[in-house]
C-alpha cells in the first residue's frame, strides 16, 4: 500500500510539473524584407542574398516568436567569410538604411535571445549594384611615346568604370559598333591580369578615318534597373598628354602670416588638361583659395609648411606633376647645457680648467641660422682661450659651442647666446649662462618625511625632490617600477621645481617614481636621481553597490556585503542601517570578507532602503539593499495565434496574453491593473482584472481587449497589484493589421472580413461555400450538425462552411479556391528541387451524414491534381481539428479545398483558420490547455494500469 502511495505522489508531482512548464519557449528568427529589393534568392541552402540598388532604401525586419519576448540585436561584417560581429549594432526588430552606399554591402546578422537555450541567429548577405561613369585612358606605343600622336602610331584606348556586378564595355566610332574582327586597323581586348576590369581598343598604325569620336558604353544588362552609361573621347592628330609649369620658385621660404601664392599653367595637352593641387599634408588648408592654376595661401602658418604639387590630367598618357616645397621661418625651443673638463674625474667648475657652454635651438630653415655670443651684454669674438664653433647641421642641427679654455677669474660672469634668421623677420632667442665661483653641479634629494607619501584616493598630492646646484636643471619624473604613462598620459613630465603635483589621485597611481635631472638647462653631466614612494588609501570596494530584494510578507531576507579589495586591508567595522536607522554594527572579522545581516520574518516596518556601511582609515564603501514586496513585471506574449478579429466594420478586438515573471517571489497578485490609451493621445483607460489563486510560473493569462478603434494602434500597460501595492508595470503596443496579403512569405486567413482573403468560389461546382458565424445564425439551422463556435470557440468570429440541407442532394460539390500563390526560382535555370509549402486549416466535420472534405493542389496553367493531397470522410465528431499537409509546386499555385454532400441534411463540412508557410510542415503546435488535459489523462490512465498492475503483485 505504501509503495502505492508513493506512486500516486510520484504521478501527482509529474502533473504538477507539466501544469507549470507554461509557455516558455527559446527564441526562432526569421529575416523577411520589405524595402527595395532587386531580387532575393537563396544559395546554397543556407544563405539568402538581398540585392539592392546603391541609393535605395533598405529595410529588413527580423520576426522573432519566444517567451520570454526574445531581444533582439542586428550586427553586420563587411564579407561573407568572418562570422565575427562587431560593436556596431542596432537594437530593434527592423534595420533601415536610406540611401545605402555601396560600402555598406555584407552580410546582416539578427541574434535573438531571451536567456533560455542558445541565442537564435540568422543571417542574410546584401549586394548593394551600382555603375559608375566609365572613363577613357589614352596611352600610345612603347617607345613611341612623345608628345604628339602622330600619324602612323598605335593607340591604345583603355575604359574602366567602376561596377557590381561586373561590367560588359562596348565600342563605338561614330555610330559603328567596334568588333574583334570587324576592322582590320582595330583590335579589341581583355588584358589577362584585368580579370576583365577593362577592355582596351588598340588602332594599329593610325589611319586617317581612325581620327573620329569614340564611344565606350559601361553596362550591367540593366540589372537592378541600372542604365548603361557612356563616354566619349575625341582622338584627333593635335591629341597629346598634358605638360605644365610652374611660375615660383622652389623651395619658397617665407615668414608666418605672409600671403603666398602658387602659379601653375598648361604649356600643352589636347584635350586641355584639368589642373588640381594636393600637399603632402593629405588635404590642402582649410583657408586655401584655388582659382584655375593658381593656390592662394593666406596669412600662412608653420602648419601648413609642405611640399605642394600641381597635377594636371587630360586621361592622355601619364598626368604632368610639378611641385614646390613651402617653408616658413621659424625659431623655437631655446636651450643650453654646461659641460666640466671632461678630463678631471669630478664635475665642478674650478679655475684653470677648461669648460663648454653650449646652445641648441630648433631653426626652420637650419641653413639661415647664425649664432652670436656675448659676455656680460658685450660682443664676444673668438679666440685662442675662448673658441666659438657652430656644429654642422647635418650633426646636430641648431647648435653653437663656446670652449673657455683655462678658465681665468676675470671669466666669470653672464654669457649670453642669441640666435637668429639671416632673411629676419622672426624675433630673435636669446639664452642666459652665468658662469662663477657659485656654479656647480645639481645634486638631487627627497625631503625627510615626503617618501613614502600616504594619500587617500581623490586628494592633491605632491611628490618632492629638493634640487641644488647653479644654474638649477629642470627635473624629470617618470614612474620607475613599471613602464606605465605618467597622470598626464606622457611618458615624461618636466618639472622646474623639482615638485611633481597629481590632482585627483587614484589607486592605480600607488608605485615609485623617479625624479631625475635633466641636461639641458644645466650640466652635461650624469643625471642625478632619486625615488619617491606613493601610496594611494582608498576606502573598501563592496558588492553589492546595490541590489533589490523581492519577498513576501513573513518571509526571511538575508543581505550579505562582501569586500572585494580595500587600502589598508585591515578593515575596521561595519554598520547596518534602516533609513539612517542603525540596527546593527560591530568589528569585522579578520577571516572573513563579508557581513551578514538577516531579517527573520519579513512585516511591514521592514520594507525599505538597509545600508551596509564597510569603513576603515579611508572612508567607508557602501552596499545598499532595497526591500520590497512588488511585483515583477508581467512578460507580455506576443506568440499568441491569430490575436485579432475582426467582426464589425469600425472596431477589431484583441486577445493580450501574458505571465507573470517570478510569481512566487512575493506575496500572491490579487488583480493587475489594465491601462490603455490610442496613440498619440494623452489620456489612459484604466480596470482592473481580479486574479482568483495563486498564479504559477509560466501560467498564460488572457484578457480581450474589445471596442478598438480601427486602423488605430494603442498602447497597453499592465501592472500586477499585491499587498504591498503596485508593482512593475509593463508597456506593449497592439497595432491594427488588415487581412493579410497572400503573396507574403506566410499567409493566414480566419475568414473575420467580406473579401474573404481573395478566396473565391468555383464557377464549375455545383454549390457554395457560406460564410457564417454562430451569433448571426438562422434559428432554423439544422441541427446535430455544424459548430456552435469558431476555431477560437467565439460565437461572433466566423467561419465558412457547406449547407447541406435542401436542395443539395448527395454528391453535390462546393469548392472554395484560394488566390494565386508565387514561387520564386533559386536559380535562373528553373527549379531542380521544389520548395516545400505547409498547407494547413482547421475542419469540423459533425453529423451522421458526414460527406467529404478534400484538399487540392492547382498549378498554374494545369488543371487541379486528380487525386487530393488530402482527405478525410465520415463523423469526426463535435470538435475542431487541424489539418496539415506538405505540398511541393514547381509553379506559381492555388490550393482548393472541396465539401462533397452526404447522404442526408446533417452533414454540415466547416473550415476556418487556414494558413500557408514555407517549409516542411512540423509537429503542429498544440492548444496548452488540451495538452495539459491530453497529458494528465494519459498520465492517469499509466497511474490506474500501474496500481493494478502492483494490486495485482501483491496478491
Amino acid at each position: 500500500m505504501d509503495l502505492i502511495i508513493c506512486v500516486v505522489g510520484l504521478l501527482a508531482l509529474i502533473v504538477e510539473g507539466i501544469r507549470c512548464q507554461g509557455v516558455y519557449a527559446p527564441p526562432t528568427v526569421r529575416i523577411i524584407h520589405s524595402g527595395h529589393a532587386c531580387n532575393v534568392e537563396e544559395e546554397r541552402h543556407t544563405e539568402r542574398v538581398y540585392t539592392i540598388r546603391e541609393g535605395e532604401t533598405l529595410e529588413l525586419t527580423c520576426l522573432v516568436t519566444g517567451h520570454p519576448r526574445p531581444q533582439i540585436r542586428w550586427t553586420k561584417t563587411a564579407g561573407s567569410v568572418s562570422d565575427r560581429f562587431q560593436d556596431s549594432s542596432v537594437f530593434n526588430e527592423t534595420l533601415h538604411i536610406a540611401k545605402i552606399l555601396r560600402t555598406q554591402g555584407g552580410r546582416y546578422y539578427c541574434k535573438a535571445e531571451n536567456g533560455l537555450g542558445s541565442p537564435a541567429i540568422k543571417s542574410i548577405r546584401v549586394d548593394v549594384y551600382y555603375l559608375d561613369d566609365p572613363v577613357v585612358t589614352v596611352h600610345q606605343s612603347i617607345g613611341e611615346a612623345k608628345e604628339q600622336f602622330y600619324y602612323e602610331r598605335t593607340v591604345f584606348l583603355r575604359c574602366v568604370a567602376n561596377s557590381n556586378p561586373p561590367v560588359r564595355y562596348s565600342w563605338h566610332r561614330g555610330r559603328e559598333i567596334l568588333t574583334q574582327g570587324s576592322d582590320k586597323g582595330v583590335e579589341i581586348y581583355e588584358p589577362f591580369f584585368t580579370q576583365g576590369e577593362t577592355k582596351i581598343l588598340k588602332l594599329k598604325n593610325l589611319r586617317p578615318q581612325d581620327y573620329a569620336n569614340y564611344s565606350c558604353i559601361a553596362s550591367v544588362r540593366n540589372v537592378c534597373g541600372i542604365p548603361d552609361r557612356s563616354v566619349i573621347f575625341r582622338l584627333t592628330n593635335k591629341t597629346a598628354s598634358p605638360s605644365i609649369k610652374l611660375l615660383v620658385e622652389d623651395p619658397i621660404v617665407v615668414n608666418p602670416g605672409q600671403t603666398v601664392s602658387l602659379v601653375c599653367i598648361t604649356t600643352g595637352g589636347e584635350p586641355p588638361p584639368l589642373l588640381t593641387w594636393v600637399s603632402t599634408n593629405d588635404s590642402l588648408p582649410q583657408r586655401s583659395v584655388v582659382k584655375g592654376g593658381t593656390l592662394t595661401l593666406p596669412a600662412i602658418t608653420s602648419d601648413e609648411a609642405g611640399v605642394y604639387s600641381c597635377v594636371a590630367s587630360n586621361n592622355v598618357g601619364n598626368p604632368a606633376k610639378k611641385s614646390t616645397t613651402i617653408v616658413v621661418r621659424a625659431l623655437k625651443k631655446g636651450r643650453f647645457w654646461i659641460t666640466p673638463d671632461p678630463y678631471h674625474n669630478d664635475d665642478n667648475i674650478q679655475i684653470g680648467r677648461e669648460v663648454k657652454i653650449s646652445c641648441q635651438v630648433e631653426a626652420t630653415p637650419p641653413e639661415e641660422l647664425t649664432f652670436s655670443w656675448l659676455k656680460n651684454g658685450r660682443a664676444l669674438r673668438s679666440s685662442e682661450r675662448m673658441v666659438i664653433t657652430q656644429t654642422d647641421p647635418d650633426i646636430s642641427p641648431g647648435t653653437t659651442n663656446l670652449d673657455i679654455i683655462d678658465l681665468k677669474f676675470t671669466d666669470f660672469g653672464t654669457y649670453t647666446c642669441v640666435a637668429a634668421l639671416k632673411g629676419g623677420g622672426i624675433p630673435e632667442i636669446s639664452i642666459d649662462v652665468n658662469i662663477s665661483s657659485t656654479t656647480v653641479p645639481p645634486s638631487l634629494t627627497v625631503p625627510r618625511g615626503k617618501s613614502p607619501l600616504v594619500a587617500r584616493e581623490g586628494d592633491t598630492v605632491e611628490l618632492e625632490c629638493l634640487v641644488s646646484g647653479k644654474p638649477k636643471p629642470i627635473i624629470l619624473w617618470s614612474r620607475s617600477d613599471k613602464e606605465v604613462p605618467m597622470p598626464d598620459g606622457n611618458m615624461q613630465m618636466e618639472s622646474y621645481d623639482g615638485v611633481l603635483r597629481i590632482v585627483n589621485v587614484s589607486r592605480e597611481m600607488t608605485g615609485s617614481y623617479r625624479c631625475q635631472t635633466s641636461q639641458y638647462n644645466g650640466f652635461n653631466v650624469k643625471p642625478r636621481e632619486a625615488v619617491v614612494e606613493l601610496i594611494v588609501q582608498y576606502p573598501p570596494t563592496v558588492e553589492p553597490v546595490y541590489m533589490e530584494k523581492r519577498q513576501g510578507l513573513g518571509r526571511p531576507v538575508v543581505m550579505t556585503c562582501k569586500v572585494l579589495r580595500a587600502h589598508p586591508s585591515r578593515v575596521l567595522r561595519f554598520e547596518w542601517l534602516l533609513s539612517n536607522r542603525l540596527l546593527h554594527a560591530g568589528a569585522f572579522d579578520a577571516q572573513r570578507d563579508e557581513t551578514e545581516y538577516t531579517i527573520r520574518s519579513l512585516n511591514r516596518d521592514g520594507w525599505g532602503e538597509y545600508t551596509c556601511n564597510v569603513i576603515n582609515e579611508a572612508g567607508a564603501g557602501k552596499c545598499t539593499f532595497q526591500v520590497t514586496g512588488k511585483a515583477y513585471p508581467p512578460e507580455f506574449y506576443y506568440d499568441t495565434y491569430n490575436p485579432l478579429w475582426q467582426n464589425r466594420p469600425r472596431v477589431y478586438g484583441f486577445k493580450l496574453q501574458w505571465t507573470q515573471m517570478n510569481p512566487g517571489a512575493v506575496d500572491r497578485i490579487v488583480a493587475y491593473r489594465l491601462g490603455i490609451r490610442q496613440m498619440g493621445l494623452q489620456r489612459w483607460w484604466e480596470q482592473e482584472i481580479p486574479v482568483d489563486g495563486q498564479i504559477n510560473k509560466g501560467e498564460l493569462m488572457t484578457h480581450n481587449l474589445t471596442e478598438l478603434i480601427k486602423p488605430e494602434s494603442y498602447e497597453v500597460r499592465l501592472t500586477p497589484i499585491t499587498r504591498f501595492g503596485e508593482g512593475d508595470s509593463t508597456i506593449r503596443i497592439v497595432t491594427y493589421s488588415a487581412p493579410i496579403n497572400p503573396h507574403l512569405r506566410e499567409f493566414h486567413c480566419s475568414f473575420e472580413e467580406e473579401p474573404i482573403c481573395m478566396f473565391t468560389q468555383d464557377k464549375n461546382d455545383d454549390f457554395d461555400w457560406t460564410r457564417h458565424s454562430a451569433a448571426t445564425r438562422d434559428t432554423k439551422y439544422t441541427p446535430n450538425t455544424g459548430p456552435s463556435g469558431d476555431r477560437s470557440g467565439s460565437k461572433q468570429g466566423f467561419y465558412m462552411y457547406i449547407e447541406t440541407s435542401r436542395p443539395r442532394k448527395e454528391g453535390d460539390q462546393a469548392r472554395l479556391v484560394s488566390p494565386f500563390f508565387n514561387v520564386a526560382p533559386k536559380n535562373p535555370y528553373g527549379i531542380t528541387n521544389p520548395p516545400a509549402y505547409c498547407f494547413g486549416f482547421f475542419y469540423h466535420m459533425y453529423g451522421k451524414h458526414i460527406g467529404t472534405l478534400n484538399a487540392f493542389l492547382k498549378q498554374k496553367g494545369q488543371s487541379a491534381s486528380e487525386a487530393p493531397v488530402w482527405s478525410l470522410s465520415g463523423n469526426q465528431g463535435n470538435h475542431w481539428k487541424q489539418a496539415k499537409v506538405s505540398v511541393h509546386p514547381t509553379s506559381s499555385f492555388q490550393v482548393v479545398l472541396e465539401g462533397v454532400r452526404g447522404s442526408g441534411i446533417e452533414g454540415d463540412i466547416a473550415i476556418d483558420d487556414v494558413t500557408l508557410e514555407e517549409g516542411e510542415c512540423r509537429d503542429p503546435p498544440p492548444d496548452l490547455r488540451t495538452k495539459a488535459a491530453s497529458t494528465s489523462s494519459h498520465i492517469w490512465l499509466l497511474s490506474i494500469t500501474l496500481v493494478m498492475t502492483l494490486l495485482e503483485g501483491q496478491r
